[in-house]
């Protein structure tokens, strides 16, 4: 079912020979990112072989026409999507008149590795231009995780048998397309260009949102050691600046550019300050020279590391698997802009857009809470915060009145852009993962002030749109919610799914408590809210304690389980064991209408809320509902193994929860969905360390208290993790005998490991 070529390193992702066919992979797999750009594996010289050109601006975006075939009233007018920027990195080179292209030159000793320790990327080669005629090259670059607005090269390369003329273009070019583009339209158009000798500056603004970003580069070139002066040729073109030069190169003689390119965008400066920062930005870079900038980059990912890094000793894969996951999280989001957040596939691809889906409040959210400050987490929450009013707006388009709030499926700036109506209007359970994260970061954390003062206008927004969602059943005699989508996207309008309603209940619920709660802590904090909202005391709890205390959910006294939606046990019942390899995954396969009438589950659905609200359900209900909802999930959602390991290490089905660990941990680096090629899974990643710390791990926190239970794979020698919790450090040490808890700073600490109390 996967492919596996990257060979196994507890510190590296390594590909040695080159395969075109999986170039478009490695482009996924070795991109690189710095929190606010990110950047695809591609060349730098040009390729003409089969490529994804993808270098991305976090919180620049351009709203793409939605396509559809049959509109409907409500759809969303565009796709927001993250869109791909300016060629940065391009170095074209000749060598002899012959261009340096690995599509058509042959090439040896092909060897590519992304060193997460120090955060970059390195690839090395040789290229032959005849019997004895070759040159070899290095190339090392990263995006700057101290300076974000720095990418730099080192591109080195040394002739062997002959001395050729080698011909450097280095360039900045904003005439780019999106791959995903609905109708092949670009995005940029320019605006200002200046090119000089070894500098350039490349200015370009998106079509309709107007974001103006800045592209400005120097280079230098040594030959062993020594400097050379240059007397470039300079071109200039539409959205494209850049050098040419060529070097009479010697045999055995190593020549290194030197290539230093900042961005900036008017997210950050002013629009006529953009193209002097970014000049200013990468003279510093040069000035302060690749070496140096290197070694920042080292120290600044060894801080990242020092809190965030999993080890697991007697089990390579797993250990290269959950590291390369941290790694690209910590790419994708440092969290000190509230602006900005997680798109599904973060700086490596084009697919959903590159924007906000529930994943991160569903997945994402426990990573950054307990491996970052707070505040990180905090700006998480603020995101969502400050798209209330787009939220209200969202549900008023579809009907709701009274200030419910339905929170996007998809968004970049809290307005809906996703464009099929089973999700954007019925794929409603995501509401719920926002009030998750809050009640996961009071509890956490114990700042009861965030709720008072933002979380619970969100919270009351929420419980307004779910009392009006449900509708009484003079049938039932029962308060039924009609034609959802539950996680389970397999399965589009059905009734009462399981997950969706339990979801649902409970923000309402929790809502409640926290008014409660509020009005003893923080009576005045709690009046402005009230004011804020119109949330009548006296009227909207005891309607919606009606809705609590009168919910339908569909079950079986036969299987004595909750049923993922009504009619559930009417379809064919098959296990995912009964599909042949050949047809999967089905969704590459199957027709969606014979995938709708199926049994099979994509993701977690009902054992979702299992997951969410396991203290809800006792141990015999999460075993029977493992048991038979497991089985039926084929895992054709990069979400979905992630929840199983937490629940099957809870059950002590150690080997399920390996299988499914692997599964999480390598999904990209062994392209199990064979999709690989189109991003990486990034949401996905947070659910890999949460099936590591949750599952295997056993953490939990319950009212501002941690709770450990480690149940290790049984090859697995040691697990260690360290989490921020409290303003303290600590570190978990599992073996397969006991379990030692560290405590690097803070204060001493009450905890519970395997159900016993004790001071760290």
């Amino acid at each position: 079912m996967h492919r596996k070529y990257i060979i196994p390193d507890e510190w590296k992702i390594i590909e040695k020979d080159f395969d075109p066919n999986l170039h478009p992979c490695s482009e996924s797999l070795f991109a690189l990112g710095n929190g606010h750009m990110g950047q695809r594996a591609n060349f730098e010289e040009q390729y003409s072989g089969k490529s994804l050109q993808g270098s991305y601006i976090a919180g620049v975006y351009y709203p793409d026409k939605t396509r559809v075939g049959w509109w409907k009233i409500g759809y969303p007018e565009y796709f927001a999507k993250v869109i791909n920027s300016v060629n940065w990195i391009g170095i074209d080179l000749l060598i002899d008149d012959n261009p340096l292209d690995l599509a058509k030159v042959r090439s040896s000793g092909f060897y590519r590795e992304l060193n997460m320790k120090e955060g970059y990327l390195l690839r090395r080669f040789t290229a032959h231009f005849g019997e004895e005629k070759r040159i070899e090259v290095e190339v090392v670059r990263f995006l700057s995780m101290k300076r974000h607005e720095i990418g730099a090269i080192r591109y080195s390369i040394t002739p062997r048998g002959f001395s050729p003329v080698i011909t450097y273009t280095p360039y900045l070019d904003f005439d780019v397309h999106n791959e995903d583009s609905n109708y092949g339209e670009k995005f940029w158009e320019e605006v200002f260009a200046s090119v000089a000798s070894q500098k350039a500056i490349n200015v370009a603004s998106t079509k309709k949102t107007n974001f103006h970003v800045a592209a400005a580069m120097r280079y230098e070139i040594e030959a062993n050691g020594r400097h050379i002066t240059l007397y470039p040729e300079n071109i200039q073109r539409e959205k494209y600046v850049g050098n040419r030069f060529e070097i009479k190169a010697e045999d055995g003689i190593t020549y290194t550019l030197y290539k230093y390119a900042a961005i900036t965008s008017t997210l950050y400066y002013p629009e006529n300050k953009i193209a002097e920062e970014a000049d200013q930005k990468a003279s510093e870079a040069m000035r302060i020279g690749f070496d140096q900038l290197l070694k920042e980059q080292a120290e600044a990912w060894a801080r990242i590391w020092e809190t965030s890094d999993i080890i697991i000793e007697g089990d390579p894969e797993a250990q290269q698997g959950i590291r390369f996951n941290i790694f690209q999280l910590n790419q994708t989001y440092t969290g000190d802009d509230p602006r900005l957040n997680i798109g599904p596939k973060g700086f490596t691809g084009e697919k959903y857009g590159g924007v906000t889906y529930w994943d991160t409040e569903a997945y994402c959210f426990p990573f950054y809470l307990s491996t970052r400050h707070p505040e990180v987490a905090r700006n998480l929450l603020l995101y969502r915060y400050r798209h209330l009013p787009k939220a209200i707006e969202n549900a008023k388009k579809l009907g709701f009145t009274n200030g419910a709030a339905l929170y996007p499926m998809v968004t970049i700036n809290g307005e809906e852009c996703h464009n099929e109506w089973e999700i954007t209007f019925e794929e409603i359970h995501r509401n719920g993962a926002m009030v998750i994260a809050i009640k996961r970061y009071f509890e956490y954390t114990g700042d009861l002030r965030y709720v008072a003062e933002y979380g619970l206008e969100v919270m009351i927004a929420i419980g307004r749109f779910w009392a009006q969602r449900f509708n009484w059943s003079e049938d039932k005699q029962q308060y039924v919610m009609l034609g959802v989508t539950g996680p389970n996207e397999y399965e589009n309008n059905i009734n009462n799914n399981f997950y969706t309603s339990y979801i649902a209940r409970w923000c309402m619920q929790y809502t409640l408590e926290m008014v409660d709660l509020i009005k003893q802590l923080y009576p005045r904090e709690l009046e402005v809210v009230l004011e804020k909202t119109g949330f009548d005391l006296s009227v909207e709890p005891k309607n919606w304690q009606k809705i609590i205390q009168n919910i339908y959910f569909p079950y079986s006294e036969t299987y004595q389980i909750y049923l993922q939606q009504e009619g559930f046990l009417d379809k064919e019942q098959r296990l995912a064991s009964d599909l042949p390899l050949s047809e999967r995954p089905i969704n590459q396969h199957w027709s969606w209408d014979r995938i709708l009438r199926s049994v099979f589950i994509k993701q977690a659905d009902t054992l979702q809320a299992f997951y969410f609200f396991e203290d809800d359900f006792t141990h015999e209900e999460h075993e029977r509902h493992f048991d038979f909802y497991e089985p039926r999930t084929v895992h054709e959602s990069s979400l979905s193994p992630c929840v199983h390991v937490v629940l099957a290490a809870k059950l002590h089905k150690i080997d399920k929860a390996y299988e499914l660990y692997l599964r999480t941990s390598r999904l990209d680096l062994d392209d199990y969905n064979k999709e690989v090629h189109e991003g990486l899974h990034i949401t996905s990643m947070a659910g890999t360390w949460m099936s590591v710390v949750e599952g295997f791990g056993g953490m939990r926190v319950r009212h501002k208290k941690l709770y450990f239970d480690p149940l290790l794979p049984r090859h697995w020698k040691r697990l260690s993790f360290k989490i921020i919790f409290d303003g303290r450090i600590l570190e978990v040490n599992a073996t397969q005998e006991a379990t030692h808890i560290v405590r690097h700073s803070g204060e001493p600490i009450t905890i519970s490991i395997a159900g016993k109390e004790t001071v760290v």
